[in-house]
């Protein structure tokens, strides 16, 4: 909150629910909400008898002053932290200067709040300022990772577009994208995936996204990271980020030949990944699977095809499911390719596609399912040929 050129954080068990301001004399309903007590008393002379925040009748209009709130509201407007544009252009002047002994406060700042963070964006030359410390020869790792950091949580705060920052890293004189791969290399894992999140949002066209996947090193180091990352919060930036800048097919038989299929396949297998994880594993085998190196490299590792089929019968979205059900098309049915038939078939999948084609699935999915049943037509090694129905039939007389 901005006042008097101050930008004030202020907990929100402080605020009034009525007038959202620093409650000065609070006082409890006997609904156990507490208000500030000019606020409350204005809503109760106006003929109200509910209690604002729960819509409760009041049995009594009474209330009572919350003395130890009071105290804490207190002792905080005593230790206040308050930030003034002035101060922001201040941290300004510093990174400019080299001084960057202000990271660490501007980094502690934008951490605690969205707020915070569209407040300091808001100050004309702040994110331009710390962005161009990426293009400082003379910045250590520690440095650079704050600024990566900074600039993270700036973008997740909606506080500057991705236009701009792409701008900023992209498009300047300088090369700036070096020291976010140079973060992405030798930073702290939360650095290492502040990273993947700006590398993710400045791919924003086809020439963005081409530039960041043709800088040297970077894609191993993604792919590095995606096999040794263990949290899956982690786990979704890398493969987003992945998703976000594999356009060309340089970069998708790039990723093939550095063993990407095997990657997925093992976190497709892997049960105890989220749904999210395993969508967007799905949606970059998708991706992959176009270009002639993915969709071999699919069709000659049997436990990626397993690990598709098997991903059919969980609970997934109908977009990855729909996803999968390509994976299996293109392989099986638009390039006829044996092996990743049989495994298919060892995988019962023929079943699986059957179940799919009866819920709420979309008419092209419903196509392609169809597609997949005539390739594995009904015969003497079919499930749907073994099934004995037991049933008895009586012959009239």
């Amino acid at each position: 909150m901005v006042r008097n050129n101050l930008f004030v954080n202020i907990p929100s068990y402080f605020q009034c629910p009525i007038s959202l301001d620093v409650m000065k004399s609070p006082v409890s309903l006997c609904t156990g909400v507490t208000y500030d007590r000019s606020s409350i008393q204005t809503w109760l002379d106006n003929g109200n008898n509910t209690c604002p925040a729960t819509r409760q009748v009041l049995p009594s209009k009474d209330f009572v002053p919350n003395l130890t709130l009071h105290r804490l509201i207190q002792v905080w407007a005593a230790q206040l932290p308050a930030v003034s544009s002035q101060m922001v252009r201040a941290w300004i002047a510093d990174v400019e200067s080299r001084r960057f002994g202000a990271l660490p406060k501007i980094l502690d700042f934008v951490s605690d709040s969205d707020e915070n963070r569209r407040f300091v964006a808001s100050v004309d030359g702040f994110v331009a300022a710390v962005a161009g410390v990426l293009g400082n020869a003379g910045a250590g790792i520690e440095v650079l990772e704050s600024v990566v950091r900074v600039l993270d949580l700036v973008v997740a705060g909606k506080g500057v577009k991705r236009e701009e920052m792409e701008r900023l890293i992209l498009r300047s004189n300088i090369d700036r994208l070096s020291s976010v791969v140079l973060v992405l290399e030798k930073g702290s894992p939360d650095s290492k995936i502040a990273s993947v999140r700006i590398l993710e949002a400045i791919a924003i066209d086809v020439e963005s996204k081409r530039a960041i996947s043709e800088k040297d090193g970077l894609l191993s180091e993604l792919l590095r990271l995606l096999s040794s990352e263990t949290d899956s919060s982690s786990l979704d930036s890398v493969l987003s980020c992945l998703i976000a800048i594999t356009a060309t097919r340089q970069t998708k038989t790039q990723l093939v030949r550095s063993g990407l299929v095997q990657t997925l396949a093992s976190t497709l297998s892997e049960s105890t990944h989220p749904n999210s994880t395993a969508e967007k594993s799905m949606k970059l085998l998708l991706t992959i699977s176009n270009c002639r190196d993915g969709h071999t490299a699919i069709c000659e590792d049997p436990t990626c095809v397993a690990a598709v089929v098997e991903r059919l019968s969980m609970k997934l979205s109908s977009s990855a499911a729909a996803d999968a059900v390509t994976v299996l098309w293109s392989v099986c049915y638009l390039n006829r390719d044996s092996k990743a038939q049989a495994a298919v078939e060892r995988s019962n999948g023929l079943t699986k596609i059957l179940l799919l084609m009866q819920t709420n699935c979309s008419m092209n999915v419903r196509t392609m399912c169809s597609d997949l049943v005539k390739i594995f037509r009904v015969n003497s090694k079919s499930c749907l040929a073994c099934y004995d129905t037991k049933t008895t039939h009586i012959t009239p007389c």
